[in-house]
């Protein structure tokens, strides 16, 4: 083999070696140390002691509230990326069609996504007050109701609004990456359609679906890991509370390290999360890319 051709195959890793330095410095460096950390003995202090297994990961487990918060992380991951997805895809339709106002249309929808999630957070706690909210406010003087409304008469409904807040403010992020997919789609295909006599649905499932596949798949996935680590939302809302009752993962093991004091089983409880999130990215992309490989 000559220098020259040696040179040529060695090029490529060249360019790509700043990124796997930067990956490997600021990613996995840093996940290692946690995963370090999950099998040491942690001070209330933060500093870590000698190996102790899985004690951290048994008493993390163990805690009274694991099962609820591991139970509301799941709905709340599911309903979000779920709802969020479909109502993205509806949406991304509609401003995919021609229409007076659609550039105003598509400036609007951006601002739930690009505006602070504590901001949005805490418009809503005001929006839901019982007292002095927006929402009472507007429907006794449309007339709808008669009188004040609780909207947060118990954490089940505390626990709701806040899925309702994850989808109001991830549904743009969903609807501009199909619309990017809906936008590189062949005009042409739609017209033979017609011309086959291919109606809406037979369209829609047919050409539009398939083909925003590769940016559905990544605004899932990258929805999946972002959802599942949000915290702004649920901490501004309700903090958890009562009892942790609305916490998910991510809020519950701030408060069991910063406000509790159990470093060790929240930093086990961290690196349960990173397991499940790697589980749930590779499991979905399996599946998207054996179908894909089937069509």
């Amino acid at each position: 083999m000559n220098t020259g051709s040696r040179k040529n195959k060695l090029t490529p890793y060249l360019w790509l070696l700043p990124s796997i330095l930067l990956i490997a410095v600021f990613v996995v460096f840093p996940i290692a140390i946690v995963f370090r950390l999950s099998f040491s003995e942690i001070s209330k202090s933060g500093v870590p002691g000698g190996f102790n297994g899985i004690r951290n990961y048994v008493d993390a487990v163990n805690l009274p509230a694991f099962r609820t918060v591991m139970i509301n992380t799941f709905w709340w991951v599911v309903s979000v990326v779920g709802l969020s997805t479909l109502f993205g895809i509806i949406i991304a339709l509609v401003l995919n069609q021609e229409f007076f106002g659609r550039k105003a249309a598509r400036s609007i929808l951006i601002f739930p996504w690009a505006t602070s999630l504590v901001i949005q957070a805490s418009v809503w706690n005001y929006i839901i007050k019982y007292e002095y909210g927006s929402l009472n406010n507007v429907l006794l003087n449309l007339g709808i109701i008669k009188e004040a409304m609780n909207w947060r008469s118990s954490y089940q409904v505390e626990f709701v609004w806040e899925c309702a807040v994850g989808i109001f403010v991830t549904v743009p992020f969903v609807a501009f990456c199909v619309l990017s997919g809906l936008q590189s789609i062949d005009k042409s295909l739609y017209e033979s359609a017609i011309v086959d006599g291919a109606g809406f649905w037979d369209k829609l499932f047919r050409i539009t679906l398939p083909l925003v596949k590769p940016a559905l798949s990544v605004s899932t996935v990258l929805n999946i890991i972002y959802v599942f680590n949000s915290f702004p939302i649920i901490y501004t809302m309700t903090k958890g509370a009562p009892a942790n009752k609305t916490d998910t993962m991510i809020t519950y093991l701030y408060m069991l390290s910063f406000y509790d004091r159990k470093k060790g089983p929240a930093i086990a409880l961290s690196v349960i999360g990173f397991v499940i999130l790697c589980i749930c990215a590779g499991i979905y992309m399996t599946v998207v890319m054996r179908k894909e490989e089937e069509q």
